[in-house]
């Protein structure tokens, strides 16, 4: 069945270059941009549920859900990779999409995309609003994408334009869907709020939270190399680990990314530095952000722990915060000596306006809860594994406020 989604006022014969999401910074699903405000990812029916039946308190600390999409994968003459997707499209196959719109498309697609390569690039053709015209990515997308991935230290090269993990997901993507080329396949995905549209710079830190990492129904395979994992890293010790970031360096003007295979070799002690380095600019550490986010981590902590039942499995939660800058913190800043933010003893009116920042928890395949047509096993009580990982997040980084 075709949900409708919160964006189908639009004109069903307007048309929306559906760009690549430039600031991924972990997971291994692709995700696109649907409009400045909205992305999408492939629909898989467990988080759709959750999504669907969300509790109150823990909306605030999730993206916006928007419905669902149907759409169709189709392939133009040079070997381009489009989804299609339109209000009135049937919901048992393609087959009936006008031919006429498919033209219309591609002829605007080949347009703007210039030299880009065939079969590297993901075209996702989407009713748009009125008006508004087709955007153009400014994403070159080669056909080796291994030179922008870690080197032996987990170290990805900086970039002032894309997240390098975002373009090898994409690729990935590309991979399975030409291997499985059907075109009269509907596809599904789910629409959610752009946490990042607000930013300039956004800085992002991706941590999979909790001591374990597969879901109920993992195979016994699959369970075991999970457990692994989280033995071997800081999801054991810890309860959490860094699964991607990117944070931008003013003094360079770009952004440092890292991968969740440079997360996964941390120790504790290196966990901890990396947090410092999410908050370091490149120029100072970023003081100013501490008390925000640390406020935001303890209300999702007090959420958490109401939440009788959830297990909340591979889920990762985001820490956001824009990479530039506002005028009043910079200069309460650089106006008080080195670690007197949040000093008693400290006699410096320290301002009342704190920067934006932001905590969301994302990608719920293998939540379970009571109640979710999904679950294999009723637990009792909150997610102690997630609480765990929580409880230490906040240590660090009030650690790191008091200049630890």
């Amino acid at each position: 069945m075709v949900v409708q989604n919160k964006l189908d006022t639009r004109d069903p014969r307007k048309a929306v270059l559906l760009e690549p999401f430039i600031h991924q910074v972990g997971g291994h699903m692709s995700m696109m941009k649907y409009d400045e405000h909205t992305i999408c990812k492939p629909l898989i029916s467990q988080e759709q549920w959750f999504y669907e039946s969300l509790p109150t308190a823990i909306k605030q600390f999730t993206p916006q859900y928007k419905g669902i999409i149907s759409v169709c994968l189709r392939k133009d003459s040079v070997g381009n990779l489009g989804l299609i997707a339109s209000p009135s499209l049937p919901t048992d196959n393609c087959s009936s999409l006008d031919k006429e719109h498919s033209v219309m498309l591609w002829e605007k697609a080949n347009f703007f995309s210039g030299s880009l390569q065939p079969n590297l690039l993901l075209w996702c053709i989407l009713s748009s609003c009125p008006g508004k015209a087709l955007l153009r990515t400014e994403l070159q997308y080669h056909t080796d994408v291994s030179s922008l991935m870690e080197d032996t230290n987990g170290n990805q090269p900086e970039r002032k334009s894309y997240n390098p993990w975002g373009l090898h997901c994409h690729q990935l993507h590309l991979n399975r869907m030409s291997s499985k080329l059907d075109e009269n396949k509907l596809h599904q995905f789910l629409l959610l709020e752009n946490v990042v549209s607000k930013y300039q710079y956004p800085c992002i830190l991706d941590l999979k939270m909790g001591t374990r990492q597969h879901g109920d129904d993992a195979s016994e395979e699959k369970k075991a190399r999970h457990i692994k994992k989280c033995e071997q890293s800081t999801s054991g010790s810890l309860g959490v680990r860094i699964c991607g970031m990117q944070v931008y360096q003013a003094d360079t003007g770009q952004f440092l990314c890292k991968d969740k295979y440079y997360g996964r070799k941390l120790l504790p002690d290196g966990f901890r530095q990396a947090l410092y380095q999410f908050l370091h600019n490149g120029n100072h550490l970023r003081t100013d952000l501490l008390e925000p986010i640390l406020l935001q981590l303890k209300a999702l902590l007090s959420v958490i722990k109401t939440q009788s039942s959830y297990r909340f499995y591979s889920s990762s939660l985001l820490i956001i915060y824009d990479g530039q800058e506002t005028k009043d913190n910079k200069e309460t800043l650089d106006n008080h000596p080195q670690g007197c933010f949040q000093n008693v003893n400290c006699t410096m009116p320290h301002g009342t306006g704190h920067p934006k920042v932001d905590i969301r928890m994302i990608d719920f395949a293998h939540t379970t809860y009571k109640g979710s047509k999904y679950n294999h096993t009723i637990y009792d009580g909150p997610d102690h594994g997630y609480i765990f990982g929580l409880e230490n997040l906040v240590k660090i980084l009030e650690n790191t406020r008091e200049g630890e």
